[in-house]
């Protein structure tokens, strides 16, 4: 049995691995995203900055936190064996949650997770117990004080986070503007010293406190001086800022560099424990189970209820594993892309629908602020909106999503808030700051305006109720997990345990393969550019490549339709509906990037292509609306075991779906080469095949009534909506090559 248990607390430490590897990727969106969203620094050294952060932050952690020992559960009422089901179940549960997460890239709080994993499993256990032995009650086996005190830290680090993101943002911007540097000789020093102030007092406060070199004396000495200890940071940092920008340093850019590491130091020194501190908690355990020779069945856990540092040695692999996680891993790119992308101040791919809660709040806030610049004098309004010009918005690269102003603020609120909430012992997420502070600095500098923020809320509330859905589904699976496990035995953890990594090497793998969408790498390249770089061949590249895709996939779809109902193959039918939806999909979201790509080209090249664009994508629209008509009607004669066609009509969509589907693919390799060359012969196939069809279609209508007018109703729809289907195809040929050839250069001749 001792051997059962080594074997398992060294699961729960190769756990522990996946766990740092998917908990960087939730958390790396506290400390990178406004970095990266102002694109302050190149992508390498932003991780240099971070990296070092969080390896000084791991190794130098005391490594454990009392929650993980006793802060849930009161280990004297559990056994050695209770508990290693309680470890075993949380970190089961731990590394699928957060890989879920990251894979749809919403950022969530470990610190929730682990805190409510632990809630569920014990409680679950302690049911178990209290079955057994009437005599205990759930109030002495489980500490519910912490899980009310962490909920109530949810709610609190929102609200406060976003309406402070938003008041200090909005301030800011009336100070400094869009154009911020005309004003920086005047306020930089003021800035600059309140921002590095936060900053330098969050890695002191936040950061050092549970660093194992950090002794009792020195903490004591910044309880007691802490006053005079920020005035002397404050003076020192306002002198040192405008030193520096006489010298002509980007000081923006140095408040990023701290910030940035500051908040990755503390992230690792304190956030350490949610992704090692079960299995150390469990490692420990046996430790004493060995040192002792006891029982696993009986040995009375008690001795948790004493703190006791983590060895450095694990610490330092902890440190190590963290930071290849936040350079390799694509997930933890991904969730921070999802919380640049929300608070962009350009136009971007909006990565969310709407829903009716966020179109009702965007209706009602419009509402309020039409009342509100009512009741404000004119020329106060004016004055006021001179200074949120997006038009003098200064980004220090093409393709930044927002300013290196808006990044300060960010890091120097998020450390302020959660320094703050330190000293006041209040729970509070670092995921939950850093991100809703990101949100209320966007909605003050109008990131959020009439055309993205039905989308933008629509994302918040998205994340918000993930946090929420976080605790819910930590708590619920953790809790079977653990009584499976209890139930088990040895059998039943071996098979989670491969079941686990089974699901983390299958997801990675197969997000690997979704990441290799190469229309998206090429959306984002359009991004990246501004007019007067050209961004119109990239903008070709792009649209060639995706309506040659579509078309080509609409053919298959075509093809597949006739088939499934000669055939009367209702399988076929049904995997056509999910092509369809995906179809439809790429077919709004080019539209919808479309519109982007317009605001990327230069003035000439607008005038010219703008409106070619536009139409093609209608055109790809519009045929994807006739397939959907002919496939309705397919389905629902084949679903209801309608009369089949007689054989005349049978032999036409058989030669039907070969032609129309050769007609649509020379079209799309005409686009996808770009060989227009070729457009006089594509264009005259599919004249060809509409006329066949056309003809058909008057003469089927001339004859006598059939007794299958069922059949014969499907028959002239099918007909009339492909010949819809091909001219749509050939308006899109057209429309297509006037965008994707050069346009034609006028020349001036002097008389």
């Amino acid at each position: 049995m001792t051997t059962f248990y080594i074997i398992l607390v060294a699961m729960l430490l190769t756990l522990a691995l996946f766990d740092l590897f998917v908990g960087v990727g939730n958390d790396a969106v506290n400390f990178l995203s406004s970095a990266i969203g102002s694109k302050a620094f190149k992508f390498k050294i932003l991780l240099i900055f971070a990296a070092v952060g969080i390896f000084c932050g791991a190794t130098f952690s005391n490594g454990m936190m009392d929650v993980a020992r006793h802060g849930i559960f009161m280990p004297q009422y559990y056994t050695f064996a209770e508990l290693m089901c309680v470890f075993a179940a949380v970190m089961f549960t731990d590394v699928v949650l957060l890989d879920v997460f990251n894979s749809y890239g919403l950022p969530t709080s470990t610190t929730v997770s682990m805190v409510f994993e632990l809630l569920g499993a014990s409680v679950a256990i302690a049911t178990i117990k209290i079955i057994d032995d009437n005599a205990l009650n759930l109030g002495e086996l489980i500490n519910t004080t912490k899980a009310f005190s962490v909920i109530m830290g949810i709610f609190l680090s929102v609200a406060v986070a976003f309406v402070f993101g938003l008041l200090v943002q909005y301030v800011t911007r009336l100070v400094f503007s869009f154009g911020y540097r005309k004003n920086m000789r005047y306020f930089i020093g003021a800035f600059g010293s309140v921002s590095l102030t936060s900053i330098f007092y969050f890695i002191l406060v936040k950061g050092l406190k549970n660093m194992s070199f950090v002794g009792i004396d020195f903490r004591n000495f910044i309880i007691e001086n802490e006053m005079l200890l920020l005035l002397a940071m404050f003076v020192g940092f306002f002198v040192l800022c405008h030193v520096l920008h006489a010298l002509g340093a980007n000081v923006l850019k140095i408040i990023i560099a701290f910030g940035t590491f500051s908040l990755a130091l503390a992230f690792a020194g304190n956030d350490l424990v949610n992704f090692i501190g079960v299995p150390l908690a469990g490692l420990s355990s046996l430790q004493h189970l060995l040192a002792e020779n006891g029982n696993a069945m009986d040995y009375n856990m008690a001795f948790l209820l004493k703190s006791e540092p983590g060895q450095w040695y694990l610490l330092m692999i902890a440190g190590i594993v963290m930071v290849l996680a936040l350079v390799f891993s694509r997930k933890a790119h991904n969730v921070v892309k999802t919380s640049v992308a929300l608070a962009s101040q350009t136009s971007s791919d909006e990565i969310f629908g709407t829903n009716p809660v966020a179109r009702a709040l965007v209706r009602s806030s419009n509402a309020t602020v039409r009342f509100i610049a009512s009741i404000i004098p004119k020329r106060l309004s004016e004055k006021i909106n001179a200074r949120f010009d997006t038009k003098q918005m200064i980004l220090e690269e093409n393709g930044a999503d927002f300013d290196l102003l808006r990044a300060c603020v960010n890091l120097m609120l998020a450390s302020s808030l959660i320094a703050f909430g330190t000293s006041l012992k209040l729970p509070l997420s670092t995921t939950y700051v850093t991100f809703m502070v990101a949100m209320g600095t966007s909605l003050a500098d109008r990131a959020w305006n009439r055309e993205t923020a039905v989308y933008r809320i629509t994302g918040v509330l998205s994340v918000i109720g993930g946090w929420f859905l976080t605790a819910f589904a930590a708590f619920a699976i953790a809790s079977i997990v653990a009584v499976v496990l209890y139930f088990g035995g040895i059998p039943v953890k071996y098979a989670l345990f491969a079941v686990v990594v089974f699901v983390l090497v299958r997801s990675n793998l197969k997000y690997r393969e979704s990441q290799k969408d190469k229309s998206q790498k090429r959306f984002e390249d359009i991004l990246a550019v501004s007019p007067e770089t050209k961004a119109y061949p990239l903008i070709q590249d792009y649209s060639r490549g995706e309506w040659s895709e579509i078309l080509r996939w609409s053919a298959d779809c075509y093809e597949k339709i006739i088939v499934g109902l000669l055939r009367e193959n209702m399988g076929k039918l049904r995997s056509v509906n999910k092509q369809i939806k995906i179809l439809k999909k790429h077919v709004e979201r080019n539209r919808r990037y479309g519109s982007i790509c317009t605001e990327r080209l230069a003035q000439e090249d607008m005038v010219v292509k703008n409106f070619f664009l536009y139409q093609a994508n209608d055109f790809v629209g519009d045929s994807l609306f006739s397939l959907l008509q002919i496939y309705l009607p397919c389905r629902n004669h084949v679903d209801n075991a309608f009369p089949s066609l007689d054989n005349n009509k049978r032999k036409m969509l058989l030669r039907m779906a070969t032609s129309v589907k050769e007609c649509i693919e020379s079209a799309a390799n005409m686009v996808e080469s770009m060989a227009f060359d070729r457009y006089d012969a594509v264009r005259d196939k599919l004249r060809e095949e509409e006329s066949l069809i056309f003809s058909e279609r008057k003469n089927e209508m001339m004859k006598a009534n059939s007794e299958n007018i069922r059949g014969e109703i499907l028959y002239l729809t099918i007909l009339y909506e492909s010949w819809a289907l091909l001219d749509a195809v050939k308006s899109f040929a057209k429309s297509s090559k006037k965008f994707l050839t050069p346009k034609l250069r006028i020349l001036q001749v002097d008389e």
